[in-house]
């Protein structure tokens, strides 16, 4: 659905350039739900907006749906743009317009006829569970229902893809949970492919099928949201997921004066559930202390972290921690205490 290949983009300023996006490529799949995470300032409401060309890269090319955007000219990226929607932060509805007409809005832009369009309309209103305000004006709206508007008018005109720029950052949590059921619902039903930037880990964690971190204008990592979380491969995406997920071993524990090792079980869908621990100490000549764990969800499948610390013979524990290996278990030694 979206190929980027090699994309730069150089902000330049009176006294000096700035970087912002460093020669970026990343695929992403038609019909899944795809998240760019970064702090403040790492490129990534860049990269979006040159997705859809409201920035117009320094260099490098983008692919959407088979088409060379960054080689059309005005008229074609029009056109272009209105299989591309977008949400955006801060709502940006028009305070003149009731709800009805804010959906309204890009079906008049693109000259869709009243009686199409006014059913269109009625459509996206119940998708987005807003039937009964259609005649309700946005400053008599909350942030999740303005949000909700923002949805209905972003799916206006039937996009192949929906871009999301930070779309629920100014939302509270249990608002920001309906936005996102929302959001999963639209892909499942639609088959839509969904590119969302955020800076929360818990919505990467909600949402996504696979996401790219995003580190000092480059992409550091990219993976199945599930792979990441059980072993992240960079600093940045560790941080991320150390932000929802404890996984820092607090240096007490790794100074013990304990004979075994220090191991981190991540556990992944069904065997989250399974006696896996209880199985090898039944087997192995191996105690287990359970130093702490916990366990959530990464979209709709199980997942979770136990840390324990392994004691008895050297053999034994060997054998232990392949027999978890060989149970699908993510295992990383922490420490030989």
């Amino acid at each position: 659905m979206i190929e980027i290949s090699n994309l730069t983009k150089i902000y330049k300023t009176p006294s000096h350039d700035v970087l912002a996006l460093d020669k970026v490529s990343l695929k992403v799949n038609k019909g899944e739900i795809f998240g760019i995470i970064g702090l403040s300032g790492a490129g990534k409401s860049t990269l979006i907006r040159c997705i859809n060309m409201l920035e117009k890269p320094t260099e490098g090319s983008i692919i959407v749906d088979g088409q060379v955007i960054t080689a059309l000219d005005k008229n074609e990226l029009r056109g272009s743009r209105q299989k591309i929607g977008m949400i955006f932060q801060q709502f940006n509805l028009l305070s003149s317009r009731n709800v009805f007409d804010n959906i309204m809005f890009p079906l008049e832009i693109s000259k869709v006829p009243v009686n199409e369009a006014k059913k269109r309309v009625s459509e996206l209103l119940e998708i987005v569970g807003l039937t009964d305000k259609a005649l309700v004006y946005p400053d008599q709206l909350s942030g999740g229902q303005k949000q909700r508007v923002g949805i209905a008018r972003a799916l206006a005109n039937r996009p192949k893809l929906l871009l999301s720029d930070e779309a629920t950052s100014a939302l509270d949590p249990q608002t920001t949970k309906s936005i996102l059921r929302l959001l999963k619902d639209i892909n499942a039903r639609l088959n839509l492919t969904i590119l969302l930037i955020t800076h929360d880990m818990n919505v990467i964690k909600q949402v996504c099928d696979r996401v790219a971190v995003i580190d000092n204008s480059r992409i550091v990592e990219v993976g199945d949201v599930l792979k990441i979380f059980s072993n992240p491969g960079t600093p940045t995406s560790r941080s991320f997921i150390n932000s929802i997920v404890k996984q820092e071993i607090p240096e007490e524990l790794l100074q013990n004066n304990g004979r075994g090792q220090l191991i981190r079980v991540s556990f992944i869908g069904d065997s989250a559930g399974e006696p896996i621990i209880s199985s090898m100490i039944k087997v192995f000549d191996v105690k287990a202390n359970i130093i702490y764990g916990n366990i959530d969800r990464v979209k709709d499948t199980p997942f979770g972290n136990l840390v324990l610390e392994l004691t008895g013979a050297d053999a034994d524990i060997k054998e232990a921690i392949k027999f978890l290996h060989e149970q699908g278990l993510e295992i990383e030694v922490l420490h030989n205490v």
